[in-house]
């Protein structure tokens, strides 16, 4: 599983020095708090003082004065100041970044440790890979709620190396993924259910006509081949160890892209043909290659009580509900 850290998008942006003190107008010392992150991120996020002051509901001279006093703290301009609307700058998208790591990260601490008194609640997020273990995992959520019902559930649709940063942050609770798996980093269970790799294609493609493809059907041929590298080196292996007789069209992720390229032409995908449209066709790969679905979390790490609860569920009740 390729769980290497994405990059930031940021270039040549500079380290922020540690956080000092700084007023906040009143003649009060305080260091840099999440309160003021949110500020910053709310400004962010609309473009405009004003109308992030409105959404905020503090005055927007108030709102002025800590963003102020938050370039002050870190030594650096956030914000490129227009007539009527304010950009960020390149240290700005940096800070923007991490501090949505850190409000979002703040907010799942407090539900945590909410969790731990009274009756099994909270939030488990799962960072979800495209997979058949979804219709799986849907099942389970759905039979451990009848238990549970006051736990809800926060889903999002992830590649491998989102779902890897979102673990080492501890923004997620849970990820689904496909094989091959990072078993040095991570604990996991099995699901038990394996995506068959097929060929998805326009309708009036000539392969359409055939029941499976093999590698040699596939010559001269161009392919939309998965970021993983590590998958790409599987589905390379099922080709006979080279892609000399093919060529690459692009790499591509996430089922409704690829679904946008094969139709508008740029070539033959290799998916495990989730939710096929009509307009286009999908044909299993033959000799049969398949990847195997599993459910992991950051070993070492103390799982919330109610993803710890959950975990166990999946363990003694998973394989009944897969069958």
């Amino acid at each position: 599983m390729d769980m290497n850290a994405s990059s930031s998008g940021v270039e040549n942006a500079p380290d922020f020095p540690e956080l000092p003190s700084y007023a906040d107008g009143r003649g009060v010392r305080s260091g840099v708090d999440l309160r003021v992150l949110r500020y910053f991120l709310a400004v962010a996020d609309e473009g405009n003082i004003t109308w992030a002051a409105e959404l905020l509901q503090i005055s927007q001279p108030t709102l002025s004065r800590q963003l102020k006093g938050l370039e002050d703290a870190l030594g650096v301009t956030l914000f490129h100041r227009g007539p009527h609307q304010i950009s960020l700058t390149p240290e700005g998208r940096l800070l923007r970044e991490r501090a949505q790591e850190l409000v979002q990260l703040a907010g799942k601490m407090e539900r945590e440790v909410r969790e731990l008194h009274g009756s099994l609640s909270g939030t488990i997020a799962i960072s979800c890979a495209e997979t058949h273990s979804m219709d799986w995992l849907a099942r389970c959520i759905a039979a451990f709620r009848q238990r549970y019902p006051e736990v809800e559930f926060e889903m999002r649709t992830c590649t491998a190396d989102v779902t890897g940063d979102r673990l080492e942050q501890g923004l997620t609770d849970l990820g689904l993924v496909t094989e091959p798996l990072d078993v040095s980093r991570y604990d996991y269970l099995r699901t038990h259910i394996d995506d068959r790799w097929g060929i998805l294609m326009r309708p009036d493609d000539p392969l359409s006509t055939l029941n499976e493809i093999r590698p040699e059907d596939l010559a001269g041929r161009a392919l939309i081949l998965p970021f993983r590298e590590e998958v790409r080196g599987e589905l390379v292996s099922w080709m006979g160890g080279s892609l000399r007789a093919v060529s690459t069209a692009g790499l591509c992720d996430l089922s409704i892209n690829v679904m946008a390229m094969v139709r508008g032409g740029v070539g033959l995908a290799m998916s495990f043909g989730l939710g096929v449209p009509d307009d286009l066709c999908f044909k299993p790969l033959s000799p049969v290659l398949e990847s195997g679905g599993a459910v992991i979390w950051k070993r070492g790490r103390t799982l919330t009580p109610a993803a710890a609860a959950f975990v166990e569920f999946l363990r003694t009740e998973g394989r009944r509900i897969a069958r």
